[in-house]
């Protein structure tokens, strides 16, 4: 099974049509067991289908979008059973460009409740299932998205990253996912501007996928005003980037998380493997990013606070134990003292980055700490043989799932996840962090891996 693009040129050479596609995208959901969609579609896509200019960059194809998108009349519930009785009554600035780039709109992804956790087992949904070994999690919040995409249902589905969830699904699930400079693609309408940490985007399996979503979403609307300009030729500028000598910090443990001893040595091997290929200078950097990440998770709480309205506390009971916690929490202890620590924190890492890119041009660790867990949850405690709890407590045992990944959201740089490997028959991403605004670079580092460790499309396991 190919990617969207070899898809569309299957299109424009009459080898087969946008509806022929479509059916055999419904034959395999019908078919699967990964519990990967909310929300199904199908007449308006088959009428999308059969109505589809191949002309355009996305005509004719099968597309899924995460169930914290809008898109008009389908339920827009968050994942959470308090809200499942909302319905989009518009639809999302990246929904609306997707439609003009030809895109046909299958359904709804699953996703974690509110996006609020790297795994996606909700009360409305249950668990979602990772195609490469159904009882291990795709992770979160985009799991139904990376499910769907690596498990051959679809070749391409929205996805949003506000502290690693595209990358984190993506690494769990062998794809290609972008997170872009914070304001690279519009979230609104009807933004929620705390706590500027949220880009959106896709999971992939490839990079010029990536790109020309990015062609198609990218570009200011004035109904996200930290939304950035347009930026033409995503796709068309592949391979224009001048590679050779970029200094390159590797960095497998980004200075505070701990690995697994295999995912390490996977990411050490792919990083080392990148480095030759596209002829970068290894540089030695030392990092310590600051400690204080739990202050700075309460102020997530308050946009979620405002999407529950007048369900909190009445529907208290509705809610995942993780998020249930984390509001109860929030309305204890967020005070001024609270939020001045975490835009204290919040500083200290956007510092903290900024000199670390004052010395490289990219930083190559891993994505996720360890491989795939259990679907069903809880978050782990552990890596390998370590437990976390006991060395570390639990607090910052469960946030080792998060260390690879939130430094990236939280000063805006872009960052992908790229397959480097398996474990235990389970996929590992390289992840390569940037300078902001410099996505072609890691688009380019991610093509020469692309090509010189070729990766499965899918899943063993997957229909082809």
């Amino acid at each position: 099974m190919g990617d969207a693009c070899s898809l569309v040129d299957a299109y424009r050479a009459g080898e087969l049509s946008p509806l022929e596609a479509l059916e055999a995208t419904i034959a395999a959901i019908d078919a699967s067991d990964l519990n990967a969609f909310a929300h199904l579609d199908l007449d308006a896509a088959r009428d999308a289908a059969a109505k589809a200019d191949v002309s355009l960059p996305f005509g004719g194809v099968p597309v899924g979008i995460k169930e914290l998108e809008r898109v008009v009349g389908w339920p827009f519930t968050s994942a959470s059973l308090a809200l499942q009785d909302r319905v989009a009554e518009f639809d999302a600035t990246m929904t609306i460009r997707l439609r003009q780039a030809g895109a046909v709109l299958v359904g709804a992804t699953t996703a974690s409740e509110f996006g609020g956790i790297n795994l996606t087992r909700t009360r409305l949904h249950g668990a979602t299932r990772n195609p490469w070994q159904p009882e291990r999690t795709p992770g979160g919040s985009s799991g139904g998205s990376a499910a769907a995409v690596a498990g051959g249902l679809l070749p391409l589905a929205s996805a949003g990253d506000g502290g690693g969830s595209i990358r984190i699904p993506a690494g769990f699930t062998g794809l290609f996912g972008l997170k872009a400079t914070f304001g690279r693609i519009p979230r609104g309408p009807d933004t929620s501007v705390l706590p500027l940490t949220g880009t959106i985007g896709c999971v992939s399996r490839s990079v010029r996928d990536t790109a020309r979503w990015f062609d198609a979403c990218n570009g200011f609307d004035s109904r996200d005003p930290y939304s950035l300009p347009r930026v033409e030729g995503w796709e068309a500028g592949l391979g224009s980037s001048t590679l050779a000598g970029l200094r390159a910090a590797v960095l497998p443990d980004l200075g505070r998380a701990v690995l697994h001893p295999g995912v390490e040595q996977v990411v050490r091997d792919a990083a080392d493997r990148l480095v030759e290929a596209a002829g970068l200078r290894r540089v030695d950097v030392d990092l310590t990013l600051p400690e204080g990440g739990r202050a700075w998770g309460l102020l997530g709480m308050i946009s979620l606070r405002h999407e529950l309205g007048d369900r909190w506390p009445e529907r208290s009971d509705q809610l995942t134990r993780e998020i249930q916690l984390g509001l109860e929490n929030a309305e204890r202890t967020l005070n001024l003292d609270r939020a001045a620590a975490a835009e204290g924190y919040r500083r200290q890492v956007n510092e903290t980055m900024a000199d670390l890119f004052d010395q490289v041009d990219v930083v190559l660790t891993s994505t996720n700490p360890d491989v795939a867990f259990a679907a069903e949850g809880p978050m782990p405690t552990t890596v390998g043989e370590r437990d976390l709890r006991a060395e570390m407590g639990l607090g910052r045992a469960l946030g080792n799932h998060g260390a690879l990944t939130i430094p990236a959201n939280i000063a805006g740089n872009p960052a992908v996840s790229v397959p480097a490997g398996e474990v235990d028959g389970l996929p590992v991403g390289l992840q390569i962090l940037g300078r902001h605004h410099e996505e072609t670079v890691l688009l380019d580092l991610a093509r020469v891996l692309e090509r010189d460790r070729p990766w499965p499309l899918v899943a063993p396991s997957a229909p082809c």
